[in-house]
């Protein structure tokens, strides 16, 4: 019996244990100091059960090596990412739907306008010539003798029923086939100088549509007579 137990190891069995110690030792060492790799994991064997919630961190995913196809659909929320990070370049654009306010921008046209009417001169008896139209109001400046007086005036027509103008002068009614509607005047006696009148003016529709404009308009009696006006418009509807 002591024969035996004086019998030294062979050197196979030597090596072999030793082989058998490291492997071990190593996957020991690795389990003990948090230093296993990807040589010490199984491909596609990691679960999201095997990751604590709350702990994977920009910083643990290097080198592109976790993808798209590594992360289940529909998984990803809000609160998975960092504040002011995506940009358009991250965001399909065509896939986004309205926000829910800006169906306000539909009606964007509906926001008033201002047109700026150019000097125009118009000749006493002349027809009288349109300034503005918004919907179906035109306002229109006509030049017209008063005996040997000239007349600077401004008038509105509606193709509306129940349209409404004013200014110098009011009309709560206009509609469609009448006659246009006086809504300021500017009278020029022969003798000079000119007359430059300052004229404020309005009109409304039923379907919303309106206008409200101001006018420097100047009647000039001498010679032929003639007249001019310039001015801004504000459409609105």
């Amino acid at each position: 019996m002591k024969s035996i137990l004086r019998r030294r190891p062979s050197p196979a069995l030597v090596i072999a244990c030793l082989a058998l110690f490291v492997s071990l030792s190593g996957v020991s060492y690795g389990v003990a100091t948090g230093f296993i790799d990807s040589r010490e994991i199984k491909n596609n064997s990691v679960t999201g059960t095997d990751i604590r919630n709350n702990t994977l961190r920009t910083f643990d995913i290097r080198n592109n090596e976790v993808r798209g196809f590594d992360i289940r659909s529909s998984t990803i929320q809000g609160g998975d990412v960092a504040f002011n990070t995506l940009t358009g370049a991250d965001i399909n654009e065509s896939s986004l739907g309205k926000v829910p306010s800006a169906t306000q921008a539909d009606s964007a046209g509906t926001i008033p306008s201002l047109r700026t009417v150019a000097l125009t001169t118009v000749a006493e008896g002349a027809a009288p010539v349109t300034l503005a139209t918004q919907g179906p109001l035109t306002l229109t400046g006509a030049c017209e003798a008063d005996g040997v007086n000239t007349r600077a005036r401004l008038y509105v027509q509606s193709t509306e029923a129940n349209s409404a103008g004013g200014g110098e002068f009011n009309d709560p009614t206009i509609g469609p086939g009448d006659a246009p509607v006086l809504l300021a005047d500017v009278l020029d006696l022969p003798a000079p100088p000119r007359t430059v009148g300052d004229r404020s003016v309005f009109a409304s529709a039923p379907s919303a549509k309106a206008f409200t404009a101001h006018f420097g308009s100047i009647a000039d009696a001498a010679d032929a007579g003639s007249c001019q006006f310039v001015g801004d418009v504000v459409l609105e509807g």
